[in-house]
Formats: C-alpha cells, structure tokens, sequence
C-alpha cells in the first residue's frame, strides 16, 4: 500500500490569518484552481463555499482568502498591509484581475455562501467555476486542515508518495524506527527530508519558520489596537509585555530578549510571558497578519509560545531549535495521519489539542528526554484535551481562540514536565491510543461543536460580521 508522505514544511507553513482550513486552504485553492484551468481567455469567475466554510467563511475571511488567490497573491510572500486595500477596490470597482485580465467581478453576488448544504466528502469544501473560451469549467476542493488541499478521491501523486527511508504511520513505528537506527527523531526527519530536498535546503527553511514565528510574537507584542470582525476584541499582548519589561529600553528583538531575561527573575512573571507569547501569536493572527501554520493558524501560537519560552529563559539556541521544529511535525504528522488537523471534523482538540501534543513532545525532546517519553508526552497533552469543541463567537477566530492557544502552550510545558520525571513502561495509555480515541470522539461529536459557530459559547455572544 502506498504511503503519503508528509513533509515538516507540510505541517509548517508560512502564511496569513486567521484561519489555516478557512483561509489559507481555500487562498491555496483559489491559485491551484487557476494553475490547472484550461480556459485561457477567462470571462467570469464564480466561488461556492459549502459547509463550515460557508457558515464561518465570514468570520474566517474565506471570502477574502479567495480573492487573494485567484489574484495569484502568494500567502507567503504577499503584503499582508495591502490586503485590506486590494478586497476594498475590489468591492468599489467590481472588478478582479485574473492572470493579468480585469474581469467584472462583484464579490456579493459571484462568492456564494451554501449555508445549509455541505459536500459529502469533507465540511470545508469549495468549488470554483470559471467561464471563457466559448465553455464552462469547474473543479471542487476541499480544505481539509492546516492548510492541506485535497480534491475528492485524489491519487497520491509527485511529492506525495515518495519512497521515504523511514516511513511512519504510528508511534509505534517511529520508535521502532528509533531504536533500531540508532536514530533519534530529529535524525528519523531529517533522512526523511532528504528526499525532498538537500541537507542546507531543509535547515535553512527551518530557520525561516523560526524566525517567521519570532517576526510574529514581536509584532504582536509590540501592536494595540482593536481586532476586525465586529467583535471588538481588544489586543491585550502589546499592554501585558510593556508592563513585565517596565521601565527597560530595546531597538530590536534580541534586545527584547535580554530585557525579558532582566525583567522577569520569578516563576510567575516568566509564566506570564508565556501567555503573553501566545496571545501576541494569535492577536496577529486574527489581524490577517503573517503567521506559521502550527499545525494550524488557529492555534498557530501554541508551538511559538513554548518555543519562545525555551529561547528566552531555558537558553535554547536558534540552531537547537530546528530539532524542535522536526520533532513537533513528526508528532503532527502522526495526528494527521491517524485522526484529524481539522477542526471542522474533529473540533479544537484538531487544533489546540495537537498542537499541544506537538509542543510537549518536542519541548520533552528539548529537556533530553528519550524517544519513549518524548511521545508519552504528546499523549499526555492530547489526553487532556479530547473532545475540545470548536465554537468561535461570530465564527473569528478571536474568542475563545485566542486564549485558548495560552492553555495548550502551558499544558504542553506541563505535560512534558511530567514526562521527565515518568517511566513509560509503566503508562496505561499509549500515543497510537489516543489518536485512536480522538478519531473516535470526532466521529461521536455534534456538528454543532466542529467550527460551525452554532453550538457552545458561540451562542453566548451576538455579533454581526461585516461585509469585507
């Protein structure tokens, strides 16, 4: 049976907020959508979001997400301070340039919402119709989390399914591949990636994704304000760092850091910082800033958070780091294999939940711990997150999102600080079995709790999300 093989710049991946499955899979879409069309005098465009996409698309800025893409925008790359601008013009003028041609485009009447109608083969679907050539074509996608896009009944193909030396498809297998290398996972993914791409190729573009997230929890700690979306969420990290730093003066992040270490000589103040951290993360988030799918966007500063604060108060070196990064995806890769990274299907246990599975084994990992305790660590994290509803107020990304990346952060750093000190031999639950049990409790749980904004604190909040 072929494997798919899944890549760390799979799991990690640069982009834009707020939302990895609502917007950056459906902006990744839109430009898969316009690399494979076949009409070359493109006459008219058409989106119809179905499922969770339709009912948060929204609040999840799909609609915008979209544009973006069929404007060939790169989401890694692109302006994030433009984008505002760029939707604004195009819902003054009602025109789009597609491959270089301005079309009539009006985004109230050619992005359709399918509120009550969903695909079968995943809640977050979309499909893209475009006329021209004297014809119509059409393809339907699905954004299936973490930024991962898929059509339905799609074969394996290019990258996908490489030969890799050392495939994993449970954690069994992984510390089987372990103890019988001699390697240890960081070791395991890095032979993996070789076969992608060369030795440096790989850990520069692991340092791209750190200094990415560095980028980020600055910004954010150094940005106020109200966040879009109607809800009036106010920005709460800018506040929090300038009161731990007080009176302590920096010009750029390095100085920052030694003005943390200087600033903050006690437990309580250093866990502050660690929510503070993460709030910077998912603050910028919901501001359509840049951000690193972790694995996902909406919980894209659990993984940040932990490894800031190994960076700043445990003494963890950039180039440690990349082993950080390699052993969090490994885990990932796991979870997304064996259960869910999305949280339309699986709730914000898809997110938060492995997220902050991926924190605690890669910060176990970090705290030398074993291949065997480093996993009993993503389990014991998962554990206690199962069966975590997803039910953003207005379908933002903001409340509970935002808080609820500072809980995975520090149950990460719990959970790995039980591992140390743990047996393994000696836990009930293994990691395969709480994926199991995860795909399980997906399975059993309302479609009301999976991102669709109609069940849990979700209706709490009245919100009226305005038109982009």
């Amino acid at each position: 049976m072929l494997r798919e093989a899944i890549s760390v710049f799979d799991i990690f991946k640069i982009g834009v907020g707020p939302s990895s499955s609502h917007t950056l899979g459906p902006w990744r879409a839109a430009m898969i959508f316009l690399r494979d069309l076949g009409i070359t005098d493109i006459e008219r465009v058409q989106i119809d979001l179905y499922g969770s996409l339709a009912k948060t698309g929204k609040g999840h800025g799909t609609d915008i997400a979209v544009q973006l893409g069929l404007m060939e925008w790169d989401p890694k790359s692109c302006d994030v301070e433009a984008i505002s601008g760029a939707i604004s013009n195009i819902s003054e003028t009602k025109r789009l340039t597609v491959r270089g041609k301005e079309i009539v485009f009006d985004p109230k009447q050619d992005i359709v919402f399918h509120m009550d109608e969903s695909l079968p083969f995943h809640p977050n679907g979309v499909r893209f119709t475009a006329w021209g050539d004297g014809r119509e074509e059409s393809s339907t996608q699905y954004s299936v989390g973490g930024g991962f896009v898929v059509t339905e009944n799609e074969e394996l193909k290019g990258a996908r399914c490489l030969i890799l030396p050392y495939p994993v498809e449970s954690a069994g297998e992984l510390e089987g591949h372990c103890a019988r290398s001699g390697l240890d996972i960081p070791g395991v993914s890095l032979a993996n990636e070789d076969r992608w791409r060369k030795r440096d190729e790989t850990e520069s573009g692991l340092d791209e994704i750190w200094e990415t997230m560095k980028a980020c929890i600055y910004r954010g700690c150094h940005t106020d304000g109200v966040l879009p979306g109607g809800l009036n969420v106010t920005r709460r990290a800018k506040a929090q760092n300038a009161e731990l730093i007080g009176a302590r003066s920096y010009s750029d992040f390095e100085g920052w850091v030694a003005a943390m270490r200087y600033a903050s000589p006690n437990f309580q103040q250093t866990l502050r910082w660690i929510s503070v951290f993460a709030l910077a993360v998912n603050e910028e988030n919901a501001a359509f800033g840049r951000v690193v799918t972790a694995p996902t966007n909406g919980a894209a500063g659990v993984i940040p958070a932990v490894m800031m604060y190994g960076h700043t108060f445990l003494g963890y070196t950039d180039l440690q780091l990349r082993d950080f990064i390699l052993v969090a995806a490994e885990i990932g890769c796991l979870f997304k294999k064996g259960a869910t990274i999305s949280a339309a299907m699986g709730g914000c246990m898809a997110e938060i939940g492995v997220s902050s599975a991926m924190a605690a084994g890669a910060h176990a990992y970090m705290l030398g711990c074993d291949t065997a305790r480093v996993l009993m660590a993503a389990e014991i994290a998962m554990e206690h997150h199962l069966g975590l509803t997803c039910d953003p107020v207005g379908g933002l990304v903001q409340v509970p999102c935002i808080e609820r990346n500072t809980m995975g952060a520090m149950k990460a750093i719990t959970a790995a600080n039980i591992a140390v000190g743990s047996d393994p031999s000696l836990a009930k639950i293994s990691l395969d079995d709480v994926i199991v049990t995860m795909w399980e409790t997906a399975l059993d749980m309302n479609s009301r709790y999976k991102e669709t904004s109609e069940g849990g604190l979700a209706l709490r909040v009245s919100v009226v999300v305005p038109e982009c």
